[in-house]
């Protein structure tokens, strides 16, 4: 338990690209990016299908949504270009990962939730939002460790941790409590689940990231 909050970067493995520029990246680490996201995607699924809360970026959406008028979906890109402007001081690169990431998660996403299962028993929900969230971390952790870009949210969970030398899990908690918050004080719809992914998904990072290095 304790070593999942010890973990305090993404490892570097045989198959991990140099750099995520890499337009030439090795099979293997090809494979794993396009397998960690259409994962990543599966894990929002089961969140999004267990009815139990969003996620805490889609609750920041929501506030500002609510506030400007936007739409979710215009609202929730400009919150990603402005995490992508936030890369900038932190140093953070992108690469072809940074762009499958959108693409190959809303694909998954849509193809995969009229699949699942959509529970009415409250705690049946809970228990398939806190899967969902532990497949999005265990996905982060498959994806991240390709080196081949990151989503905009997950380069500044790494970018920070680089920052501040702390544990990717701390790191990831204190970004979705945060935006959690902002987000709830705009006025955006917090439920069980949103708590879940907010306190869950970064022990679930490192948990993924725990699993990458000892058996990939």
């Amino acid at each position: 338990m304790f070593k999942i909050f010890s973990v305090k970067q993404v490892p570097s493995l045989s198959w991990s690209s140099s750099s995520p520029f890499n337009l030439k990246p090795s099979l293997k680490a090809f494979f794993y990016l396009n397998f960690g996201l259409v994962l990543f995607g599966l894990g929002e699924s089961l969140l999004i299908a267990s009815n139990a809360g969003v996620s805490p970026w889609t609750v920041l959406a929501q506030g500002i949504a609510g506030k400007t008028g936007w739409s979710i979906g215009f609202t929730t890109m400009i919150v990603s270009f402005a995490v992508l402007v936030l890369w900038i001081p932190l140093k953070q690169k992108p690469g072809m990962g940074t762009i499958l990431n959108a693409l190959i998660i809303a694909f998954v996403i849509d193809y995969s939730l009229p699949l699942l299962p959509y529970p009415e028993f409250y705690p049946w929900q809970l228990i398939q939002a806190a899967i969902g969230v532990l497949v999005v971390g265990i996905a982060s952790g498959i994806y991240l460790t390709a080196n081949l870009g990151a989503g905009p949210r997950d380069g500044l969970m790494t970018g920070l941790q680089k920052a501040t030398g702390l544990p990717i899990a701390w790191i990831r908690i204190a970004i979705e409590v945060t935006v959690v918050s902002v987000g709830w004080y705009l006025g955006g719809v917090v439920g069980a689940g949103t708590v879940l992914f907010a306190l869950g998904v970064g022990p679930a990072v490192a948990v993924g990231i725990l699993m990458v290095k000892k058996y990939l």
